[in-house]
């Protein structure tokens, strides 16, 4: 298997001896992928694919809510919560599409 991945150019990574997790890691990320956007889309060519997974990266790193970092991105923290009832009312939330809508970020418009 090693010689037809290196043939087409791929190189092969191997996991830590003593790292058991570093499979489960990856997994988890590959299972999120597939599932919020290479299940929802058509993919024309590798160009396409390697543009569609550069945006999907961003978006897991930098908007999408992580339940093991408390809601957080891994680059980004979370914002203070707003307890003024008054700007609970009045919040305006603005909602950016990604990748023609398969992706979806929320923020608060300023």
């Amino acid at each position: 298997m090693d010689e037809i991945l290196a043939e087409t150019g791929i190189r092969t990574v191997l996991t830590g001896i003593r790292i058991p997790r570093m499979n489960s890691i990856m997994e988890r990320w590959v299972q999120s992928c597939r599932h919020e956007l290479l299940d929802r889309c058509l993919l024309w060519n590798e160009h396409h694919l390697r543009h569609a997974l550069c945006e999907y990266e961003h978006f897991y790193n930098q908007h999408r809510a992580h339940q093991a970092l408390n809601q957080a991105a891994p680059l980004r923290s979370v914002p203070d919560p707003i307890t003024d009832p008054e700007r609970i009312i009045d919040l305006n939330i603005r909602r950016r599409d990604r990748l023609g809508g398969v992706l979806h970020e929320y923020s608060h418009a300023a």
